[in-house]
């Protein structure tokens, strides 16, 4: 009797362990963006993922997928809402459905990275956080810094006045076209993918973009001189799902969050390190920086910027031109 006793009770803690194995089970996180694997936000990402699986003893993993490989930036955001997707790296397109998102890449809004960061740690970027949680369902981690937009032309172009007719590609975002048209050029939205052939064959004069993609996009080849206007600085976002959040226990919670924090700090060094790379690089291919009157670029795109946000965020964008 006893040995029957002894049998049934190894036999429900058998049952017992089995079920709080279950219950232990690792969650898996899926974490697509559309940079390569050279770049520094992948880099970040499976930072990211060491952090958690560290900091959470195991019980958390994050799978990497570059290269739009889990789909593309719009999709993925649109598969997090709907819970088929758990994580990415966006940033301005989170405007479609939290205005205030626009603010990340607010031409001339930003002085410097210092201000830069001010603003997206500071009270500002509390609030744009929140919208986005609350409008677009996905929850802002962390921040990574972009390189800041400067004008590649076949000659130097220090003020705005030498500007006049000088035809310039740009994306297809209207506070970009508005700030250039503000500053005296005729701006020309048009896909990346024909920039370089434009270039070449003179439909435009030049164009605009982070040293990365000037490098990426073979530009230094066409255009031989990068006038170091600065024109937009801006953030991305290290995203979740808010309904993959909301699975989490809080442990978990505060092992992302702290994940998150550090992969911030060790992204900066490589966007610090990067960029200077990029220079170095770029002038050993024959391109000259040239320093220009930033001042008097601000100036004249200021007014028209803060026009071209919506309505509702003026008061925010006018706040961000007057802080320090």
């Amino acid at each position: 009797m006893m040995f029957k006793t002894i049998a049934r009770l190894a036999a429900t803690c058998a049952a017992l362990t089995l079920l709080g194995s279950a219950a232990m089970a690792d969650v898996t996180l899926k974490l697509g963006h559309l940079a390569n694997e050279d770049n520094i936000w992948h880099k970040a990402a499976l930072k990211f993922g060491e952090e958690v699986q560290a900091l959470s003893d195991g019980r958390v993993k994050v799978q990497v997928y570059p290269n739009e490989s889990l789909g593309k930036e719009m999709d993925l955001i649109n598969g997090m809402q709907l819970g088929t997707a758990d994580m990415t790296i966006t940033g301005e397109s989170l405007q479609n459905w939290a205005p205030k998102a626009s603010l990340l890449a607010l031409p001339y809004g930003y002085r410097s990275l210092e201000h830069m960061d001010k603003v997206a740690s500071g009270e500002i970027g509390k609030q744009i956080e929140a919208e986005i949680i609350e409008k677009a369902s996905v929850r802002p981690l962390t921040y990574f810094a972009r390189g800041p937009r400067n004008l590649s032309a076949n000659k130097e172009i220090k003020t705005p006045d030498e500007l006049k007719g000088f035809k310039l590609r740009v994306p297809n975002v209207p506070i970009f076209v508005a700030a250039w048209q503000a500053m005296g050029a005729n701006p020309t939205p048009m896909a990346f993918s024909e920039v370089f052939t434009s270039l070449q064959n003179g439909t435009i004069n030049g164009q605009e973009n982070p040293l990365a993609l000037f490098k990426s996009g073979g530009f230094y080849e066409v255009q031989k001189v990068i006038n170091k206007t600065e024109h937009v600085r801006s953030w991305i976002y290290l995203v979740i799902s808010e309904r993959t959040w909301n699975k989490l226990s809080d442990q978990d919670k505060a092992a992302v969050t702290e994940a998150a924090k550090r992969t911030q700090v060790y992204e900066r060094a490589l966007f610090l390190a990067d960029e200077a790379a990029l220079v170095k690089d770029l002038e050993g291919r024959g391109v000259k920086f040239v320093d220009v009157d930033k001042e008097a670029f601000a100036a004249k795109a200021r007014d028209a910027v803060i026009k071209a946000v919506p309505a509702s965020i003026r008061p925010l964008a006018e706040q961000i031109f007057n802080s320090n």
